[in-house]
């Protein structure tokens, strides 16, 4: 007789997650147009600043366009045959769908009015704090640090408090992380894309260590959901841009990819740590720190910079990682596509250290960290070499 339990299904759902993720992504190209119609007639256009690329008025207001395909995949989700049982044992999925509104709302009133920073920052907290009324929150983690016994690192667990400020601190981080990086065209739609693709993989791999359970199925569910968003909305944004995401749209990210995060660490093993587990307790760091490392260290120097020249950190300039590429030389398609290069190698990377041998990972991430450092630096190095001739 078999003992597994109904609610635990053999095996994992990758065609229902394939599913989901090709109609978020059918939906949100399908709506960006006419979001895009909309946008024009209500005004919500980006006008050409001193500190902006692009050189003509633009629509945008597209995180619209893109949370339709989020309520779309969701819908779908909660009516099929495996993935709708995660509805009934976790509230995760509803937590994004609540938030993910209250946030879009936001950030659409900004596209349009362009609000202060202090009422956006009153929004994302807002958001943040529905995530954690539906019980989305961090409640522990590994650190590689104080083990007894031989056994390696310790388990820090989380009063309820600080579980729910750590959660709250980190979605509002991302939100704003992904809203700063969003500067050239394709460039938040394309992180996105990498960085929710590597956060389903990884989710999937801890679904499968789970044998199928259906609570660990709302973090590969929402991760899946936001990637099939931003591969929607990519091809009316690649450069040259139809429309902006807007901050509905760059805001909608960070805070999915904050919550798919989120819900994925509730759903390691922590017991017993030991030498042999200490790659599978740190992933979910590794994942989170790989997913937020290119608009996280883009947030960090924006703040220190602006700080230091006594400005208020929300002050806008124009030397973020990606102004800093054009100044090199590399064209706009380039620059992204760089970007997109060390995303992957970083997001991927801290991913696969989960699933293949890590000496093996690590001559792989050297290498292609190498391979961009290189790329990167090639019209520096065409100019020297030009001025010595």
């Amino acid at each position: 007789m078999d003992d597994t339990p109904s609610w635990a299904p053999a095996g994992l759902p990758a065609r229902e997650y394939l599913l989901v993720l090709f109609t978020a992504a059918a939906v949100t190209f399908l709506l960006t147009g006419l979001i895009r119609l909309v946008a024009i007639r209500v005004g919500a256009v980006a006008y050409p600043r001193r500190r902006d690329v692009h050189v003509a008025p633009i629509p945008r207001m597209g995180g619209v366009a893109m949370y339709g395909g989020v309520l779309a995949a969701m819908f779908l989700a909660k009516n099929l045959p495996a993935l709708s049982r995660g509805f009934d044992y976790s509230n995760d999925a509803r937590a994004v769908v609540v938030a993910g509104g209250l946030i879009v709302v936001v950030g659409a009133l900004d596209d349009r009015f362009e609000m202060d920073s202090l009422t956006k920052l009153a929004g994302q907290v807002t958001a943040a704090g529905i995530m954690v009324l539906f019980g989305v929150q961090w409640f522990m983690f590994w650190v590689p640090w104080g083990g007894t016994d031989g056994k390696v690192g310790t388990l820090m667990v989380l009063g309820s408090n600080q579980g729910q400020l750590l959660t709250v601190l980190l979605i509002v981080a991302m939100v704003n992380a992904m809203n700063f990086v969003d500067g050239l065209d394709g460039l938040a739609s394309g992180i996105g894309l990498i960085a929710a693709s590597a956060t389903c993989l990884f989710c999937l791999g801890l679904l499968d260590r789970h044998d199928g359970d259906v609570t660990a199925y709302p973090p590969a569910l929402i991760a899946a959901t936001i990637a099939g968003a931003c591969l929607g909305f990519l091809p009316h944004n690649f450069q040259p841009a139809r429309i902006f995401m807007g901050d509905s749209g760059s805001m909608l990210i960070g805070l999915m990819l904050a919550s798919a995060s989120t819900s994925a660490s509730g759903k390691m093993d922590y017991t017993g740590p030991n030498p042999t587990d200490t790659i599978a307790l740190l992933s979910p760091l590794l994942v989170v720190a790989a997913v937020l490392f290119v608009p996280l260290l883009d947030l960090i120097m924006a703040v220190v910079r602006r700080t230091r020249a006594g400005k208020s950190p929300f002050h806008a300039d124009k030397m973020h990682l990606h102004h800093r590429l054009l100044e090199i030389g590399h064209s706009q398609r380039r620059a992204v596509l760089l970007i997109y290069l060390w995303a992957a190698v970083i997001a991927f990377g801290a991913v696969s250290l989960t699933l293949f041998n890590a000496v093996v990972v690590a001559w792989v991430v050297g290498l292609g960290v190498l391979v961009a450092a290189i790329i990167s630096l090639i019209p520096r190095m065409r100019a020297r070499a030009d001025r010595e001739t």
